[in-house]
């Protein structure tokens, strides 16, 4: 049990169990913290609500009583708990200072963080890195928004073993003194205003992953994201930059066969399975993040010449008679399906739809040319029609939802095309989350057989 000696709170409030929140309040009762736990959806029959009482914590449920403050110096908040909640702003009002539970977790583990932010391409990344630093035989484990909760997982670890972090911006958010070794930043273009409420605020829980970091450290980031690129300027870390338009002898880049780190040739261009000029740019950002910590080309080649994608990032599903069936669930935002819509070249059928936020889909007219077809589903389905009249796409479906979706498409498809999933919209409309609204996806495509 790793403990936590430099740790400068002693009263915490934890608000929110969930896995992060129950991990979180589990390490800080067993370095003998004083907690007191917040739910409002939590019941006292609960075991993870008997099982904190039994560890000595005090758990407060239903009401937002502000009194929870009372004495308290700390407060660690779920990630997706907003700021605008009574007792955040409460705390906010005392000076209490606000962390996630990665805070935590630094503070918790001694050996090497890489941590992986950007609006777009995170899990794939990581899971690039992860995979790429486990063929080279080097000690690691992933946490953080994918996974394991990092908390949790540090709990086990050698300080000889490499820990893979993907970053929400909510929990970057919540940080003061984190500080990983290795840090890449993808890519970062307007999100999540519904919590961060300005962009700027959105790109300052962003930098965060690199604000701590010393000379020492390594900043990976994209050279050809300009709010990005000119914000690294002042990072004291070691700049490590990548891209697939330019030669960057510093870096990470790409010409027209082959993908380099530095000067050395890492792997041929045909000879990598994951499709996508976005998922050139995460392979190239976890090239350099492996390289950097122990990966072994071998080890990179491996990975790269048989990894076709995550569950719900482009992932490919099914050949049904010549359809090719995509599943880019995850893609809750306009930027993500533009990305997969340039993925292909041919006549494509798209599915979207979703949470309506208040977003119209004008910046995706230059990437439907070769999309065929629509099949529109969610709240947003009549602005999908709307857009789609506007580009001229004649054939145009409306649907109940994914599954209904995905017999329509198949319906008007024909041999040599792309039915892809990419909603561009978040799933709470219908679904739970953008991973329940992919596996009905892939649910439905294999009744197709």
């Amino acid at each position: 049990m790793k403990r936590l000696t430099e740790f400068p709170y002693s009263n915490i409030v934890v608000l929110g169990l969930a896995r992060s929140g129950t991990a979180a309040a589990e390490a800080l009762l067993a370095n003998d913290k004083t907690i007191r736990v917040h739910d409002k959806q939590a019941t006292e029959q609960d075991e993870t609500v008997i099982r904190l009482k039994e560890m000595g914590a005090e758990v407060i449920i239903g009401s937002h009583p502000i009194s929870i403050l009372d004495g308290m110096d700390l407060v660690i908040k779920n990630p997706g708990i907003s700021y605008d909640n009574p007792i955040v702003a409460e705390a906010i009002r005392r000076d209490i200072p606000i962390i996630t539970e990665i805070e935590l977790a630094y503070y918790l583990f001694d050996g090497p963080i890489i941590g992986v932010t950007g609006s777009n391409g995170k899990t794939t990344t990581t899971t690039l890195v992860t995979d790429m630093l486990k063929k080279s035989e080097r000690p690691v484990r992933v946490a953080g928004n994918i996974g394991i909760v990092a908390t949790e997982a540090v709990q086990s670890m050698q300080d000889d073993e490499a820990l893979v972090l993907e970053l929400s911006s909510f929990q970057l958010q919540g940080t003061e003194k984190f500080r990983p070794t290795t840090a890449i930043l993808l890519n970062i273009f307007e999100a999540h205003l519904d919590y961060h409420k300005t962009l700027s605020n959105y790109k300052q829980a962003k930098f965060n992953i690199f604000r701590n970091q010393t000379k020492d450290d390594y900043l990976i980031y994209n050279a050809e994201d300009k709010a990005i690129a000119e914000e690294v300027k002042d990072a004291r870390a070691k700049l490590i930059p990548f891209s697939v338009h330019q030669k960057l002898e510093a870096g990470a880049w790409i010409d027209d066969k082959y993908v380099y780190f530095k000067n050395e040739k890492i792997i041929e261009l045909k000879e990598i399975v994951l499709v996508g000029e976005h998922n050139l740019q995460n392979i190239l950002a976890a090239i350099a993040a492996a390289k950097l910590n122990g990966a072994t080309n071998e080890g990179i080649y491996r990975v790269l010449t048989t990894f076709s994608g995550v569950e719900h990032r482009l992932q490919f599903v099914e050949n049904i008679n010549g359809r090719l069936f995509y599943n880019d669930s995850k893609a809750t935002n306009i930027l993500a399906t533009q990305k997969a819509l340039d993925s292909f070249k041919q006549p494509t059928i798209l599915l979207a739809g979703g949470l309506d936020r208040g977003n119209e889909f004008t910046d995706l007219k230059p990437h439907l040319k070769h999309v065929r077809a629509m099949v529109v589903f969610g709240q947003t389905a009549s602005k999908l029609k709307e857009l789609a009249a506007e580009v001229g796409i004649e054939k145009v479906i409306e649907s109940e939802n994914v599954e209904d979706a995905v017999h329509a498409a198949y319906s008007i498809s024909e041999e040599n095309e792309v039915i892809l999933l990419s909603p561009a919209c978040a799933s709470w409309d219908q679904y739970r989350t953008f991973e329940e609204r992919g596996d009905m996806f892939v649910q439905a495509v294999h009744k197709l057989m």
